[in-house]
């Protein structure tokens, strides 16, 4: 499953500058990582004109609760393309809604790998994306153990950690790192 369009790096946009760039260019598809609940209907018909499909992520929209409710509120009337978060209730209800669901988890030690295992196994999302992405060989044991796609996202700064990532078996990289956007 890559719903991506064989894309190897999906593009990450903090500010409305770079979202308006992103619109002019050849990704179908933009992870929307920060903004604020009155500016989603407008950045969302942008996008639709633009033929663009976004992935919000939940957990960085100011004014919009973590929840079963927040998440139905953006998959019912904002009607994103897919959501990233780190809870596992918003995976679930977003899956409930049809949209793309990506659980974010971070890597810090051996014992937040296994608690993530855990909160996997509970919300049953689509994709796992993966903080830091560049820990090759935490990609594929975490591909191997979940049997998950898994994004790739977090200190991802040059082409070469793009291509260790999907060498490693990262279905794709999510970078806020411009000079990326183009691979």
């Amino acid at each position: 499953m890559n719903p991506f369009e064989g894309r190897r790096v999906l593009p990450a946009v903090r500010s409305l500058k770079d979202f308006e760039e992103l619109m002019q260019g050849p990704h179908a598809v933009v992870v929307l990582l920060e903004t604020n609940l009155t500016a989603l209907p407008s950045l969302m018909r942008m996008a639709n004109k633009a033929g663009k499909r976004l992935i919000l992520h939940a957990d960085l929209i100011q004014g919009l609760k973590h929840d079963e409710a927040g998440t139905q509120f953006l998959c019912q009337m904002i009607r994103p393309y897919g959501i990233i978060s780190t809870h596992a209730s918003v995976i679930a209800t977003a899956k409930k809604q049809g949209v793309i669901a990506i659980q974010r988890v971070f890597l810090i030690d051996s014992h937040s790998l296994r608690t993530s295992y855990r909160v996997l196994q509970q919300a049953k999302p689509d994709f796992l994306e993966v903080l830091p992405g560049v820990v090759p060989q935490l990609i594929a044991e975490i591909r191997e153990q979940t049997g998950l796609p898994v994004l790739a996202g977090g200190f991802v700064r040059t082409k070469e950690d793009v291509e260790r990532a999907v060498a490693a078996g990262a279905t794709a990289v999510t970078t806020s790192v411009k000079a990326l956007w183009q691979m």
